[in-house]
Order: structure tokens, then sequence, then C-alpha cells
């Protein structure tokens, strides 16, 4: 009779513990610190996570003799699909992260984008993925004598991406892990902190009067004095290290009377913006800049609405040069030659 309670007890018990292990939350515990390799911020990604909804599996994979490297994780779904919560792709030879950019800016470079805090080397692209791009100290110079950078693209589900730190913390995270599995050797990132979070520029464009954007990085649009402030918004699409930014220059359109941009003015740093100009080849010479930027070519460019109130052709050049020069002057570079 004893024996047979033991047994008894001893099955519950196991049977029990069985139980626990296949619950939903116990799997999500699991995937959260073992997906990408245990580099996620756990808190961060529950953050992201939607409530009620579980985890549903992980992947992971890893080439550095390729230079990629690549993870994700996603929710449970229906029988013909899962949603995903994240994925990852890192890739550090320059045919990879040309292309992976060039995905980006396919038209003429003008592509929506957004940017992020000061300090973070890195953008968020059209599709809403955050991009960071770092230099690879612990990779060998490539034959034209260029150190590698590691591109790190973290695509997050679209409800999950606006309005919250936690999209920042696991970028940086999935960086920092995806440089060490590289062998890149890149200084580790660090999130930005506070309440600084990703906003849609197509939603919330975040735009100034002119007047007061003396102390942003499109503050040169104002100290031209090429623009009648009373007609001008802008809306800062730049920081002071990532490999794009833009600053848009809002004014009422003509006919409709909706403000929208009439002046953009772009920058591209990297070799591969080379390659984007060279591709486009619809920018007109008088309508760009170059100059060398941290030991590579970077590029500057105007796209311009034909009738933006009070800028005539002279003008557009004329705030195309203060542009190229004021980038030129943040980012220690050399070397300026206006277009045209």
């Amino acid at each position: 009779m004893r024996r047979w309670v033991k047994v008894s007890v001893t099955a519950a018990v196991v049977l029990g513990i069985g139980g626990w292990v296949a619950t939903p939350y116990v799997n999500d515990w699991w995937l959260l610190r073992t997906a990408c390799d245990g580099a996620l911020p756990v808190d961060a990604v529950r953050e992201l996570g939607r409530n009620g909804s579980h985890f549903k599996d992980a992947t992971s994979a890893s080439h550095p003799e390729l230079g990629d490297y690549g993870c994700s994780l996603d929710f449970e779904g229906d029988e013909l699909r899962s949603d995903r919560l994240l994925r990852m792709e890192a890739y550090t030879r320059r045919d990879d992260v040309d292309r992976e950019l060039m995905t980006v800016f396919p038209e003429t470079g003008f592509d929506t984008m957004a940017p992020m805090p000061d300090g973070m080397p890195g953008f968020i692209d059209k599709f809403g993925d955050l991009q960071l791009l770092v230099p690879c100290p612990a990779l060998e110079k490539d034959d034209e004598g260029r150190r590698p950078k590691l591109l790190v693209r973290t695509r997050l589900g679209r409800d999950t991406l606006w309005g919250t730190p936690a999209a920042y913390e696991t970028a940086v995270a999935l960086t920092n892990s995806a440089s060490e599995r590289l062998g890149c050797g890149a200084e580790p990132l660090k999130a930005p902190g506070g309440d600084a979070a990703p906003v849609d520029p197509e939603k919330d464009p975040r735009t100034v009067s002119l007047d007061r954007s003396a102390d942003t990085a499109c503050g040169w649009a104002l100290k031209s004095g090429l623009l009648k402030t009373s007609q001008w918004q802008v809306a800062t699409l730049m920081n002071d290290a990532g490999p794009v930014g833009r600053c848009d220059l809002y004014a009422r359109d003509a006919d409709s009377g909706d403000l929208r941009p009439q002046l953009t003015f772009a920058a591209w740093y990297g070799d591969w913006s080379g390659r984007l100009i060279a591709e486009d080849g619809r920018l007109p010479a008088a309508r760009t800049a170059t100059a060398r930027c941290d030991g590579e070519a970077a590029h500057f460019a105007l796209s311009a609405a034909k009738d933006a109130p009070g800028v005539d052709e002279a003008d557009k050049r004329k705030l195309l040069a203060a542009f190229a020069r004021e980038q030129v002057r943040q980012r220690s570079c050399t070397g300026l030659r206006l277009g045209g």
C-alpha cells in the first residue's frame, strides 16, 4: 500500500512538472531568454509584445566566414502563418552592406526615413526597419584599404515600432551581439535612454517654424537669410552620427493650400552613396555636392518643387551650398565640391 502511494505521488509530481513546462507562459519565458542566442533585452521585448499573445518559435543563423548573421522571434499565428515580433539581419561584407542600403534608397535617395537620437549611428528606413551602421576595427581592411563596417537591420512589427523606447533598446542589444558574433569589434552601443522613441515621419513630421529652428541640425536654413521665415516650417530628419539624413522644408502648396515639403536637402555618408548618385543619374549637377568624410565619400543633394515660394534657381544653389557647408563643418569633412 505504501509503495503504491509513493509511486502515485511521484507520478503526480512528474505530470505536474511536465504540465508546467508545457504551459505557454513557460515557453514564452524560455524563448525570450534563448532567442537570438540570448541577446534580447527581456523586459524591452516584453514591452514590444502584444497582450495575450504567446511566442511560438525563434530562429538563429550565423556565418562569420560569409559575414552575415540573423535571428527572429515569432508570435503564435494561425495554421498558415505566424506573426513576427522581430527579425534581425547583420552584414559585414561591403557588397552586402551596399545592397541593403541601396534597397532602401532605390529611387533618388529621397525615400522616406526617420532619424535616430544624436549619438546613434543609424536611421529608420521607409519600411520601418531600424538600421545601425558601425565600423569594425577588428576586421581586416579590404583591397582598397577601407575598414569593413557592420550594418544591422532590425525589423519590428509596425504596431510595436513607433512610440516606445524599447525599440531602440532592442536594436542596440542585437547590434552589439552581431558585432561580437561576426568578429567586428565595434565599440558597444548604448541605447539613448529616457523616453526617446521612434516617431513615424509620415504621420508626425514634427515640424517647427523656421524662426525656431536655429538650434536644430537644420538651423543653417534660417541662418542663410534666403527664406521668408513666415512661410516655412522645418522638419529635422538627421542626427550627428547617422549614415543618412535630411532637412525637409515645408511651405503651403500654391493650389491646395496644404503644408507640404517644398525643399528637401539630403546627406548620404559613405562610399556606397557614390553608387546611389551614379545609378540615379537624374539629379542635376547644380543640385549636388560631394566631400570626404571619415575617409569615405559623402554626397549632398537638393530635391525642390518647381514652385517653391520665393525661391529661384540661384537661391536653391545657395541653399544647397549652405546645407553642404554645415554638414562638412559638423562632420569635420574635407574637400567640399559644389556641383554645377
